[in-house]
């Protein structure tokens, strides 16, 4: 039976990035070794990391005073990575909450310095995005979450801000164009659009680099990495791999304008069952859906397991929805096939016309 992956993390990937990698992992490049085996010093490994870098920079347009950086720990290192480096001791950072994520990160960032939360959508459990907050001129920097896989919300634009901004794109990075010079710093964990879990993406503005002004472990500072080229340590080999071959097929198929594309009809699609089959109900306000993570509820929440029990037999999987939200989450990444989203809004129709 053929198998649509809704799962929010790790997401799906192309087959063809699943085949290749398979091969290489018993031999890559004809080297009579596996890619697990060989050295991260080793020409191959040189190759896979420049062309990985170079694929971020193409497809993403990163200008050329910017930094790329392959890095371990997800998006979570992150949380605390970035106020390091970015948050001087007695500064205070602009954070706005919009859900679990941001919540951690501001977590982090309180440890390092003072937090000011200029807006927070926490009032109506994360259901939609803040909008129209001011930003204080004097805030180190802002920090944004494109998207929240929980709660199903996506930000559609990004504030002018009168300081730099980091945010953090682990879910939607690559779905959609991202004009990158707005940002001081943009990461990501691999494992949604990019690849599997192990290795995080960094893309940083050089003059961001030691701007808190305070001593930092040297594997925390951003520095280091850049230095060192992402590997003053072992890399996560495999995991890089995998991303610059799921990057290859990115940029195959038209790059991230075409993915958008794809991404919005797949959206589409299962918003437009949501919103005009009876039985389900979109938790997320409208103008604040995510392309990547569609979350929604039965009308008649008594029917939950019949109808997990209909997905598991269509071999429809991952769309038990995060217990904060309750109900189900169908997750789009990129590698998500149209015919899987057929497939769903196929059965909520059949789930529909069985329980009238």
């Amino acid at each position: 039976m053929k198998k649509h992956n809704f799962g929010a993390g790790p997401g799906i990937l192309p087959k063809e990035v699943l085949t290749q990698a398979s091969k290489a992992v018993i031999d890559i490049n004809n080297s009579g070794l596996s890619l697990l085996e060989i050295s991260h010093r080793s020409g191959d490994f040189d190759a896979i990391m420049a062309r990985s870098k170079e694929l971020v920079k193409e497809l993403l347009g990163v200008p050329d005073d910017y930094s790329i950086l392959f890095l371990q720990g997800g998006a979570s290192l992150q949380f605390a990575m970035v106020p390091m480096n970015l948050l001087p001791e007695n500064g205070t950072a602009a954070y706005v909450q919009t859900g679990v994520w941001a919540k951690k990160a501001m977590k982090e960032a309180k440890m390092m310095g003072n937090v000011d939360v200029l807006a927070s959508s926490e009032d109506k459990n994360y259901n939609y995005v803040p909008k129209g907050y001011q930003i204080p001129s004097s805030s180190a920097y802002l920090h944004l979450t494109s998207n929240n896989t929980i709660y199903g919300t996506q930000m559609k634009s990004y504030p002018d801000s009168p300081v730099p901004v980091v945010c953090d794109m682990s879910s939607d990075i690559f779905s959609c164009p991202v004009d990158v010079s707005k940002f001081d710093l943009i990461y990501a964990g691999a494992q949604k659009n990019m690849g599997p879990a192990g290795t995080t993406l960094v893309i940083i503005k050089n003059e961001a680099l030691e701007r808190a002004g305070r001593k930092i472990p040297t594997m925390l500072n951003y520095k280091t990495h850049v230095d060192g080229d992402s590997m003053f340590n072992t890399p996560p080999v495999f995991a890089i791999y995998v991303c610059m071959l799921t990057l290859e097929w990115l940029k195959s198929i038209g790059g991230v304008p075409a993915i958008q594309k794809i991404n919005e009809k797949k959206a589409a699609l299962l918003y437009n069952e949501i919103d005009n089959n009876p039985m389900f109900n979109g938790t997320a306000a409208v103008e604040d859906r995510s392309l990547m993570n569609a979350c929604f509820l039965l009308s008649r929440p008594e029917l939950d397991q019949e109808f997990l029990k209909m997905c598991k037999e269509s071999g429809i999987i991952g769309v038990k929805g995060h217990r904060s939200v309750g109900g189900f989450r169908a997750s789009m990444y990129n590698a998500l096939p149209y015919e899987s989203v057929e497939a769903l809004v196929k059965l909520m129709k059949e789930f529909s016309m069985k329980t009238v």
